[in-house]
């Protein structure tokens, strides 16, 4: 992967999910909900079977992802901690904006 490439994933990632943390935190009300919930999309954005074989064969589900989530590449590792970097730096911005006064919704 060319470096340009790892640098637009990883801007794309953290954009994507600092703006669907923002809308979630502001909507619930909750300011680390998406910090929460980005393990279980990466899982989602790892795994290549269904979801429901998580609840139907578990030990099989968790190993097989498991195996993934250790074989995965360094840029790819890059590239999803730039995702979560930006759920946490939304969930930061909300704080702020809420003690400065901003009610949001």
């Amino acid at each position: 992967m060319d470096i340009v490439q790892v640098v637009v994933s990883m801007l794309l990632f953290f954009v994507l999910f600092f703006g669907i943390s923002f809308i979630i935190n502001m909507l619930l009300r909750a300011t680390w909900v998406m910090a929460f919930v980005y393990p279980i999309i990466v899982l989602l954005i790892i795994d290549d079977f269904a979801f429901s074989r998580y609840f139907s064969e578990p030990s099989w589900a968790f190993t097989t992802v498991g195996d993934k989530l250790v074989n995965l590449a360094p840029v790819d590792i890059i590239i999803l901690l730039a995702g979560f970097a930006g759920t946490i730096v939304s969930g930061i911005v909300i704080r702020i904006l809420r003690k400065h006064g901003y009610q949001m919704f």
